[in-house]
């Protein structure tokens, strides 16, 4: 775990594989912060980082709809289309079987972690050891 993530105490984790229905099996809440993917099979590997939730100037959170559900199930990537679509065609063509998604709620009355700016550096983290992004952030 990534100690920048230790502070966030309202947090969960999933599994997903090919077959499994995202919409489903996606236990994250309508909060704003950031999300990890991470391909489970002979090793864990951190494949992908995500967030969701804007701060706004006067310091109060501004929620997109639906929060990290939202933007785990029906977030666009690779055919642009919803990750309840893509991520299991993707799995299938890199042979991942399973996904783990671990997320945590970033944001609240006692925590103020910016999402972009906790995924921003959990990013950072991973290029300063790897020296490159994980697999499925295709930019930052």
């Amino acid at each position: 775990m990534y100690k920048e993530l230790e502070k966030f105490k309202n947090n969960d984790q999933f599994s997903f594989t090919p077959e499994d229905s995202l919409e489903e099996k996606c236990n994250a809440t309508d909060a704003s912060g950031v999300f990890l993917v991470y391909a489970v099979d002979q090793e864990k590997e951190l494949i992908m980082v995500g967030s969701t939730g804007t701060v706004q100037n006067n310091g109060s959170l501004k929620i997109k709809n639906g929060g990290l559900y939202e933007k785990i199930v029906n977030g666009h990537q690779f055919a642009k289309t919803g990750r309840k679509y893509s991520w299991p065609a993707q799995m299938k063509l890199e042979n991942i079987s399973v996904l783990e998604v671990v997320w945590y709620q970033t944001f609240d009355e006692t925590t103020k972690g910016i999402p972009t700016a906790v995924e921003g550096q959990i990013l950072q983290n991973f290029l300063d050891a790897n020296g490159r992004l994980p697999r499925w952030n295709v930019a930052f």
